[in-house]
């Protein structure tokens, strides 16, 4: 042992539940969960190799009552059991960190707390550092100069000063305040209504709790009768809030040392989890020697600086050479159409990349390229269609480069792509997680070189230094995520195909669509924001005159007391603190009997409009085109459908009339007008093609009313007989149950009993017998290979398929029948806009497209080729897809959105 050498200690059990709830619910192929051990297992890993510790355990509780109990019979009365999905996770979890050659101690009868407390205590007697790895305020108690904890969800550490500055008081004083706080998820009971402001002023004060017991005369007020009440059980607060330092350990101490690992085991156990990066990284079986945990460190990277022409040309060179390089700009706004070129990054092979700064301008900077000569070296290498380039998120890259002149072609790979498609649900496809999370590597963060908040920089006030660093290794990071995605991708054959055939291309097109924007008649937006103000005036006046005194709707405190005390309204449902929901799926409920609950809907559907749209959409207008320019999201719903944000143009509602008048401020510029081209019931149409349901075909097949034919077969009446309130009834069915709506759903929505809505849905699956066995084979598909696909083979993963939680699984199961047609319907509208980009190149027309929206395509275009637009534009969209049933578009013009 040598002196200062470290002690890591893990605590196990916070990382567990932890892990178990932060982390998607990750399942293997046989639908087991596997989420928290893959959650605690890349943390424990990449903690040793990032601190390469002398000793190391991973401390779990065990089973059995400890001296707590023994004092306190109510101690951690309140924690619910172990979650079943927790639960079947503890062994296998257990089984890889010992196969891992990590110490692993979980005591009988004693707390991992008091574990790792004593095992401290022992350390620090060696004169030995130790690191604790928890997510557990309690354990500040146990901080010293020896002493440290990091949160390694957080990567916060926290050492004397730490301590001090989070809880305000010393980390001597930690087991006073925990004792006057209390702690309700261990049940101690400390102070009633103590919280930590006041206990931090008490032992400031008082310097401990035995000072603020001596003292509790002098506390005025209602709180210092709850802590004269209270001064009796403080003792025994103070001593279930301490840790115990010193417990018989029967093992020595040179037991804590990492031992050889079992890569035969290890390999066993992640075949059986489905854990293939870790297994990859055990190579063939002819390397299952055992090795150490702590020797394996990843080699260092090579990253160059480019700042002369030479240095330029070479790199050039080297991309031009290369089969495939992965290019990304870094700039000094996320918004790409006011994003000013800052420099740009290659990686032509893992660990080797470089960084062109162009526009670094802070004080001293040295000299750099300008952008002039940049583009005469290396305009060509981007505009060369024969020259494979990749990325991550080149949309962005695409979008900026447009901005200054320079066309992006080549786009052969995009790794946040290949993320997405390989599994939309595994994790988010940022950069960052994706490098964590299949490279086990942690990308350095904007805010390492850039600061946070108030006082961070742009990225032209970066060093060149910080700046090579960071933005080489975006280019690096991208290339071997690549090399992880790619080889996956061309196992899946469907996959395969639609990644290339419908993602990649689409970065181009939406990158066109996206800078051509769309104008907007603020005057317009301007005065229906009046409108909508005395509306919601009216509506709130006429509130408080029914309530009978003025309170505030925003409010969900006043609100619960208005409706619940008050008015007597029954309680739907509860919020975690056990108050009266006042959510609005609980007011829609209420609103079909009782007209106060619609009217806050009303008020709070016009507020949002008025808040999202109408007073945001001038605000958003960018100053050089004069239009808004929203942002499209390949990568972000589970189902392939593209989501927008700023504005988020999916959200503008169509049903109401305030929604169609926002639709009316989005306008066609002059001698312009825009077409609207919409699929007409295309997911039912998608319904029919997989269900094959011959009635559901035949309707279609004949150019009937889907939801008039509906209705005439389960209420047994002939076509010309059906009401409209059968009809909406039946297009309730036919919706309903695609989005796989129970009957207790859909009686909600049609104002019927249970019963009677059980009745409707009997009687159709009675005359549409294709429809339920296609989901009844869809839903046992699911159970059986954790996934379903949509028509052109885009996967759906299901992790809560199997689980053993019922609410979960029905929505898995829901999710199952629904995501083939969303995806569907999401894959055909992507083929119809490359189809429609590349027709709009050719033909050379005035015409743009300007908007996606849900099943609906948005141009604008010279009033004198409306003909030919509508033409070309919905036979391209009617081409997109070969189904059962032939696909209609309606396709429509207008001086607005609204009117198209």
């Amino acid at each position: 042992m040598t002196k200062d050498s470290l002690l890591l200690l893990v605590d196990g059990s916070s990382y567990l539940y932890r892990a178990f709830h932060a982390l998607p619910p990750l399942t293997n192929k046989k639908g087991m969960p596997t989420g928290a051990v893959y959650g605690v297992l890349r943390m424990v890993r990449k903690l040793i190799e990032e601190e390469q510790p002398e000793y190391v355990a991973v401390i779990f509780d065990a089973k059995g009552k400890t001296f707590r109990h023994d004092i306190y019979k109510e101690y951690k009365a309140n924690r619910p059991p172990m979650p079943d999905d927790l639960r079947v996770q503890v062994e296998p979890l257990y089984e890889l960190i010992r196969a891992l050659g990590i110490p692993l101690l979980s005591i009988d009868n004693v707390e991992a707390d008091d574990v790792i407390g004593t095992l401290a205590n022992l350390a620090t007697k060696k004169n030995q550092r130790v690191l604790i790895s928890t997510g557990d305020k309690d354990m500040a108690q146990l901080v010293t100069e020896k002493v440290t904890l990091i949160n390694t969800m957080t990567d916060a550490r926290m050492d004397i000063a730490g301590v001090n500055e989070k809880f305000g008081v010393a980390p001597q004083q930690i087991i006073d305040y925990l004792a006057l706080t209390g702690d309700k998820v261990d049940n101690i009971p400390g102070v009633p209504g103590v919280g930590p402001k006041t206990a931090v002023k008490w032992l400031n004060q008082y310097k401990s709790m035995l000072g603020v017991i001596k003292n509790a005369e002098e506390v005025k007020g209602k709180i210092g009768e709850k802590l004269r009440a209270a001064t009796d059980q403080l003792p025994l607060s103070y001593e279930l809030a301490t840790i115990k330092c010193d417990v018989d350990l029967d093992f020595s101490y040179d037991e804590l040392k990492l031992s050889k690992r079992n890569n035969a085991l290890l390999r066993k156990l992640y075949q059986q989890l489905d854990f293939k990066t870790w297994l990859d990284e055990l190579g063939d079986e002819s390397n299952d020697m055992t090795s150490d945990l702590s020797s394996t460190n990843s080699s260092k990277a090579n990253y160059e600086l480019i700042t002369t022409k030479k240095a330029l040309r070479a790199w050039v060179k080297k991309c031009r050479q290369a089969k495939l390089f992965a290019f990304d700009t870094e700039t000094d706004n996320l918004d790409y159409m006011q994003a000013n070129l800052v420099g740009m990054s290659f990686s032509v092979r893992p660990g080797e990349a470089a960084y062109l700064p162009i526009a670094h301008d802070y004080e001293g900077a040295p000299k750099q390229l300008n952008l002039e000569d940049v583009l005469s070296e290396i305009e060509n290498l981007l505009n060369d269609d024969m020259v494979a380039k990749l990325g991550h998120n080149l949309k962005y890259d695409r979008s900026v480069l447009a901005r200054h002149q320079i066309v992006l072609n080549g786009i052969k790979h995009d790794s946040m792509l290949e993320s997405y498609v390989v599994n939309s649900t595994a994790s988010r496809h940022d950069l960052d997680t994706l490098s964590e999370v299949y490279l086990g590597h942690k990308n350095i963060k904007f805010e390492d070189v850039a600061g946070k908040g108030a006082k961070q920089i742009t990225f032209n006030h970066v060093t060149l230094e910080a700046a090579l660093d960071y933005a080489a290794e975006d280019a690096d990071m991208s290339l071997q995520l690549h090399q992880h995605f790619w080889p996956q991708l061309e196992k899946l054959k469907n996959q395969k195909a639609l990644y290339e055939n419908i993602e990649i291309p689409m970065i181009s097109v939406l990158s066109r669509l996206e800078c051509n924007g769309v104008l907007i008649d603020s005057k317009l937006l301007k005065k229906q924001g009046k409108e909508l103000e005395k509306k919601v005036t009216r509506l709130e006046k006429k509130a408080h005159e029914i309530i009978g005194e003025e309170f505030n709707l925003d409010s969900p405190k006043q609100l619960q007391k208005i409706l619940f005390e008050q008015l007597q309204l029954p309680v739907i449902r509860k919020t975690p603190k056990g108050q009266p929901s006042t959510a609005e799926d609980v007011l829609q409920e209420l609103a079909h009997d009782y007209e106060f609950p619609q009217m806050i809907l009303d008020y709070r559907s016009l507020k949002k409009l008025k808040n999202t749209y109408v007073d945001k959409l001038p605000k958003q207008i960018n100053q050089h085109t004069g239009r808004i320019h929203t942002s499209y999201h390949q990568a972000v719903t589970s189902t392939g459908r593209l989501s927008s944000t700023d504005p988020n143009l999916q959200n503008i509602p169509i049903r109401t009339e305030e929604g169609r008048r926002i639709r009316q401020a989005f306008i066609a510029g002059q001698e312009n007008v825009l077409l609207a081209a919409d699929y007409s019931q295309i997911e039912l149409r998608i319904m029919a093609h997989l269900s094959k349901d011959q009635r559901l075909l035949e309707a279609f097949e004949h150019g009937e009313d889907v939801h008039t034919a509906t209705a005439a077969e389960v209420f047994a009446i002939a076509k010309d007989q059906v009401s409209k309130d059968q009809r909406r009834a039946a297009k309730a069915i036919n919706f309903g149950l695609i989005y796989g709506m129970s009957a207790f759903g859909l009686g909600k929505q049609l104002g019927v009993s249970r019963g009677e809505a059980q009745s409707y849905i009997d009687l159709y699956f009675d005359r549409y017998p294709g429809v339920k066995t296609y989901m009844d084979d869809t839903r046992e598909l699911a159970h059986e290979q954790g996934y379903v696909e949509t028509i052109f083979g885009r996967r759906l993963y299901l992790p809560e398929i199997n689980s053993r939680n019922a609410q979960r699984r029905q929505y898995a199961e829901r999710t199952a029948i629904n995501a083939p047609m969303q995806g569907s319907a999401a894959d055909i509208i992507k083929r119809a806009m490359i189809s429609i980009d590349a027709w709009i190149a050719d033909s050379n027309l005035p015409l743009t497209m300007i908007m996606q929206v849900h099943d609906e395509l948005v141009f604008e275009l010279n009033q004198k080729v409306i003909e030919i637009a509508k033409e070309s534009i919905s036979r391209l969209m009617v081409a997109a897809a070969d189904l059962s049933v032939p696909l209609v578009v309606d396709a429509n013009t207008g001086l607005n959105w609204d009117e198209a």
